[in-house]
């Protein structure tokens, strides 16, 4: 639902945004209107050529052509497209397991962007962390920490997949091949046997129901 209310009322709180479209800007599917306020999980749709505007309290966020956003708060969730924000309330955006957050509450500018499974930040003022939801067991075997910083004036970019654990299979050692366990080997002992067993019982008998 959209609903049309005075711009200083959207400074009342994070849970609003007054968005402002040019005309090529879609929110839950309905073309948005030049000024409108949208609420809590309100999705934001550019096309092609058409760009949107996001003020809320602290914060102000450009949206760039063909991008989709879902509007959280505190929290903007990037499917994909890209973002220009200005915040002074660590304003964040999330792509997948990876969430972009500013590191002070000073006046931060920033941007980020996911273009083919990439996820690229750019810090323009004051520095921002990028944090990436790990598994406990990729830290663990690795070492490496799933946070990195991105400073003023820099910029980096990384895969917008997570790292999920390797499941182990089943019945596999996880020290070696499966026919180096110990019930493998336990399995091979038993087969032989009733293989020895089936031959020897039979006597003369050839294995073939068929006579020669």
């Amino acid at each position: 639902m959209v609903v049309l209310v005075p711009g200083s009322l959207v400074a009342q709180g994070t849970d609003r945004a007054l968005l402002h479209s040019d005309g090529g800007t879609w929110i839950n599917g309905s073309p948005a209107p030049e000024t409108s306020t949208i609420f809590l999980e309100s999705l934001i749709q550019t096309q092609k050529g058409h760009s949107a505007k996001l003020d809320t309290e602290g914060s102000s966020v450009i949206v760039q052509p063909e991008t989709v956003v879902q509007f959280e708060g505190d929290e903007l969730v990037l499917d994909h497209g890209s973002l220009q924000l200005t915040t002074m309330r660590e304003m964040k955006v999330r792509v997948n397991c990876i969430t972009v957050i500013p590191i002070t509450a000073d006046r931060t500018l920033y941007e980020v962007s996911d273009i083919d499974g990439k996820v690229t930040v750019v810090a323009s003022k004051n520095d921002v962390k990028v944090h990436a939801q790990a598994s406990a067991f990729r830290k663990a075997k690795t070492g490496e920490s799933s946070d990195a910083i991105v400073r003023e004036g820099e910029q980096k970019t990384r895969d917008e997949h997570c790292v999920a654990a390797a499941k182990p299979i089943a019945g596999l050692d996880a020290n070696g091949p499966i026919l180096n366990t110990t019930a493998a080997k336990i399995a091979g002992v038993v087969a032989v046997g009733v293989i020895t067993c089936f031959a020897l019982c039979r006597g003369d008998e050839p294995i073939s129901p068929d006579k020669p």
